[in-house]
């Protein structure tokens, strides 16, 4: 039996090596890994240097929103294994945010499902975030760049 997907938020800090090797323990048949790190960057925007960045989450309710995503992606590829494990709290730029990873027989499968569900967490998963500058915060909402990234599946999610 196929071991559960891994869906995590954890204020503790990210070590991407080491879920990538939890990832790769787990895959039994499948030929592909991709994997996407997302680190939290040292400026804003409108380049103003960022101190620190916050993310908040509704405990039990995030993971919900990030399993929409993950169902999605299941009827969507045929996948084997889904990892997703997601920063909370605060971090300071340079420390890994995100991992994602999915495993396939196939390469082209796990890597439009990890990148399906990067472009779910950055517009759909319940994440609120705010960043932290010398000239005081602000929360981000998602771009409109965002919004086409993940717009442009919807054509594999709905039909």
């Amino acid at each position: 039996m196929a071991e559960p997907d891994k869906i995590v938020c954890t204020a503790a800090p990210l070590d991407p090596q080491t879920e990538h090797r939890l990832m790769r323990d787990k895959v039994a048949g499948d030929g592909a890994i991709v994997s996407f790190t997302g680190i939290a960057r040292p400026d804003t925007q409108d380049d103003k240097q960022v101190r620190s960045l916050r993310l908040e989450h509704y405990p039990g309710f995030t993971e919900a929103s990030i399993a929409k995503g993950v169902a999605k992606v299941r009827a969507c590829w045929s996948i084997g294994q889904c990892h997703i494990v997601h920063r909370v709290g605060d971090m300071v730029p340079g420390d890994p945010i995100v991992f994602v990873a999915t495993s396939a027989r196939h390469r082209r499968a796990a890597f439009e499902a990890t990148d399906f569900l990067m472009d779910w967490l950055k517009t759909e998963a319940a994440f609120w975030k705010c960043e932290i500058t010398a000239n005081g915060t602000k929360w981000i909402e998602p771009r409109a760049e965002d919004i086409q990234d993940r717009e442009r599946w919807e054509y594999k999610a709905n039909g």
